[in-house]
């Protein structure tokens, strides 16, 4: 290979290098700051996001309001019934269902 022939190839491949080597330089220099984004977007949680989180949780303690509330009816007809044992256990589901109400919104009719 002449010499010529040697100088036009390592241009050419100076050339090609530079684009090459600012690229990678670029994609350092922005690598923080797209890390601290991604650290921002994952540990943040959008409004919807809560939204759906505190539905889900409303409507978990209403299914246990409801299952509280079944098992009550039937202890206090028990207890009505004169069974002192369904009574005792009728008052502590009682106590754990006023608990719960504070936590459980009321509908709107």
């Amino acid at each position: 290979m002449t010499h010529a022939a040697r100088l036009l190839l390592l241009v050419g491949a100076a050339t090609m290098l530079q684009g090459c080597l600012a690229k990678t330089a670029w994609d350092v220099a922005t690598l923080p700051v797209r890390a601290a984004g991604k650290a921002v977007d994952i540990t943040t949680t959008s409004q919807s996001e809560a939204d759906q989180k505190r539905g889900r949780e409303i409507r978990r303690r209403e299914e246990r309001l409801g299952m509280l509330q079944r098992r009550y009816d039937g202890l206090l007809d028990r207890c009505n019934g004169g069974d002192t044992r369904a009574c005792a256990e009728a008052r502590a589901i009682y106590a754990e269902i006023i608990s719960l109400l504070p936590a459980v919104p009321l509908e709107s009719d």
